[in-house]
């Protein structure tokens, strides 16, 4: 049975989902939700605690989903890339990652406000990027390439609703990286069969 509080929570997410973060204010909120400021005020002490309640509800929401993709996916080939790419746009996961992209660019105008929410986001996302990514290639380096690879296209998806150009975008940033690994072995296997020559 959930609580007073969980059942606002969901509702506070469902609100959020159509109509965003801007210009959120708790008394237009708490109409929508038939409720009033007073009860959110009661539930969650201040505007800044209802929205940390709700985004971390988000998250939790997310990476589980995630979580959930990543062990059906267990043992199957792909670029770590295209799995995340594939499971942010799909039509059930796109509008929580279009609202907390939506908070990003708000942390990037009022620091003050959005700035400790945007820094939290980027550290749990960097860690979902580092557990899909081989152990070998888990560095800091690729982590934030990746993630702001994956910043850009999703910016210009939302902005421009082409996911047919920025999954192809995806794919080819992966051959890209692909090639580059395929050449710099080659040029390893190379080195190591002179300098075997060498010694022989």
């Amino acid at each position: 049975m959930q609580t007073r509080k969980e059942i606002l929570t969901d509702e506070l997410v469902a609100y959020l989902l159509e109509h965003g973060l801007s210009d959120l204010s708790l008394r237009p909120l708490a109409d929508a939700l038939g409720t009033s400021a007073r009860l959110l005020i009661y539930h969650f002490e201040s505007k800044e605690g209802l929205l940390t309640e709700v985004l971390d509800s988000m998250q939790t929401r997310l990476r589980m989903s995630f979580g959930g993709m990543i062990e059906r996916r267990a043992g199957q080939s792909g670029r770590p890339l295209k799995l995340f790419w594939d499971w942010a746009i799909a039509d059930e996961n796109y509008p929580y990652l279009k609202l907390l992209y939506e908070l990003q660019i708000l942390a990037v105008q009022n620091p003050a406000a959005y700035g400790h929410y945007l820094q939290r986001n980027t550290s749990n996302w960097s860690e979902l990027i580092a557990t899909a990514l081989p152990e070998a290639e888990r560095t800091p380096a690729m982590v934030t390439l990746l993630g702001a690879v994956f910043d850009g296209l999703f910016l210009e998806l939302m902005s421009t609703g082409d996911r047919k150009r920025t999954t192809q975008a995806v794919q080819q940033f992966i051959r890209l990286v692909d090639e580059a690994r395929d050449a710099r072995l080659a040029v390893q296997k190379k080195t190591a069969k002179a300098s075997n020559t060498r010694r022989g």
